[in-house]
């Protein structure tokens, strides 16, 4: 049998040619001429295409006894004999790789058994379970198309494998390919009839769905459509176009988030699908998530940098997200003024999309109540309104705005609303004040006797207080007509103290 040091040592004799060993790194003495030939011989006596390890990279060793000639150099012979050697090696190799694989997928381990059937099927291109379990990976990683591929392999090689004929049909059923399917179902049928006959049951089911969704889609009964569309996929549920019918059924009863569903099933299910990636970004910015949009038109421009679309739609969203950004920083360190400013250029950068522009009017009717900047609030939060009536964040904000603009009975009403849409703490407290502020209006001012704003918290209120008390006790006054004013003052003064901190 050939080992590796008869290589080396022949590799040695050979005139010139690396003296002394080259992969021993000495000289090696020369094996002798007859070891050589039986070292080839031995290795390819019965070793045929037809069986064993033969058909590799040799395709058979029946040439072996041909080199044995003495006026075949001893180099083509060395060479000869490494060949016989990897190509043992590779046969063993494919074996372990198989048996590798097969132990992984039994773990579940797909990534590690995917990498050894890639391994197998480059070492025997001929070995037709290699590209069988090698499909039957792809499939469990949503890789369908790769399967098929497999599966074409393995019927050429292997005619009469059932099995693949099986997985070849399933594959091409959840794909859409009804005529396709229906013609390899058939062909099963002598082999496997009962896969053959499950297969070729659903097929009238698919095509009928989609005829019906098809008519129901053209008479603009897009819910009816729909339900069709469902039977469809369920059976059909790699096939792209459906779901892109399903998806504009959905985007024109207005289901926004359904619609994303399916096109994100089209993103994956092809490769390098740009116009899906550029779909859902747009969808996304309809619905008013300007991040998400970002991210998805960041892939589009990961597949092809070039794209004029997607480059357009890129550069407008990610202004925009970033004018977004700067102003919430802004309102989180209550700068109030500058975040108006950059709200009002995200207006300019977007002022058509509705769920967008809403989202920035809602900030700057925060903003201008955070800042009191009364006669922007009204109009900002009511513009919100206008929009969204039940929107509880634009109602509490407008009718802090109106307090401060002492229209206590407004204010009265936009919590009332509020608290019908929701019963929560902010919202009692909010409306029992702006109770309070309306009985105290029909009665006397206090803010104004202290010349507190209404939205004064207890401590300015005492603060005003006590400087009003020094200024205005009647102690500090002599004449009899000053002193009986500054008393009706001081007196005045404390009410106002009493009744605003309910001391």
């Amino acid at each position: 049998m050939f080992n590796i040091s008869d290589f080396v040592n022949v590799l040695g004799v050979y005139p010139g040619f690396f003296k002394g060993g080259p992969l021993t790194g000495k000289r090696s003495e020369p094996v002798p001429y007859g070891r050589a030939k039986q070292a080839c011989y031995s290795w390819g006596r019965g070793h045929s295409p037809q069986r064993g390890p033969g058909g590799g990279p040799l395709g058979g060793l029946r040439l072996a006894p041909m080199v044995i000639q003495k006026s075949v150099s001893r180099l083509k012979l060395a060479v000869l004999s490494l060949m016989i050697y990897v190509h043992q090696s590779w046969s063993t190799s494919v074996k372990e790789h198989l048996e590798q694989g097969t132990q992984l997928l039994r773990t579940g381990n797909l990534g590690e058994a995917l990498n050894h059937y890639h391994a197998a099927v480059e070492g025997d291109a001929k070995n037709y379970l290699a590209y069988y379990q090698r499909a039957t990976v792809f499939l469990a990683l949503g890789r369908h198309r790769q399967a098929l591929s497999d599966f074409d392999a393995v019927i050429r090689l292997k005619p009469d494998f059932h099995h693949a004929k099986s997985e070849r049909g399933n594959v091409l059923l959840k794909q859409g390919k009804v005529e396709e399917a229906k013609k390899q179902f058939t062909e099963l049928l002598n082999l496997d009839p009962d896969k053959a006959q499950a297969g070729l049951s659903d097929l009238p089911v698919l095509e009928q769905a989609i005829e019906d969704a098809e008519a129901s889609f053209e008479n603009n009964d897009f819910a009816n459509a729909i339900d069709q569309y469902d039977i469809a996929i369920e059976i059909a549920k790699w096939d792209t176009a459906l779901r892109e019918r399903r998806a504009e059924a959905y985007l024109k009863i207005g289901n926004i988030i359904n619609a994303i569903g399916d096109v994100r099933a089209i993103a994956k299910l092809t490769n390098d699908n740009t116009g899906a990636y550029l779909k859902l970004s747009q969808l996304h910015y309809i619905m008013g998530e300007e991040e998400e949009s970002l991210k998805e038109i960041r892939e589009c421009l990961k597949l092809d940098q070039d794209h004029k679309e997607c480059h357009t739609h890129y550069k407008k969203v990610k202004k925009l997200v970033k004018q977004l950004n700067q102003a919430q920083d802004l309102i989180n360190e209550g700068v109030y003024g500058d975040a108006v400013s950059k709200l009002k250029a995200a207006l300019r950068t977007e002022s058509s999309e509705e769920k967008i522009v809403l989202k920035i009017q809602s900030r700057l009717c925060l903003c201008n109540k955070q800042g009191e900047f009364m006669e922007d609030c009204l109009s900002t939060c009511t513009t919100v309104l206008e929009k969204e009536s039940q929107d509880i964040e634009a109602l509490v904000n407008r009718a802090e705005c109106l307090i401060l603009n002492e229209d206590f009975e407004g204010a009265i009403k936009d919590y009332q609303t509020a608290q019908g849409i929701t019963d929560s703490k902010h919202i009692k407290e909010g409306l029992h004040r702006a109770e309070k502020l309306l009985k105290q209006s029909k009665k006397r001012d206090y803010y104004k006797i202290l010349g507190v704003p209404r939205n004064a918290d207890k401590s300015q209120i005492n603060k005003a207080y006590r400087k009003l008390a020094r200024e205005y006790h009647p102690d500090k006054y002599t004449d009899e007509a000053d002193k009986a004013a500054a008393e009706k003052k001081f007196i005045d003064i404390a009410a106002a103290k009493e009744v605003l901190t309910d001391d």
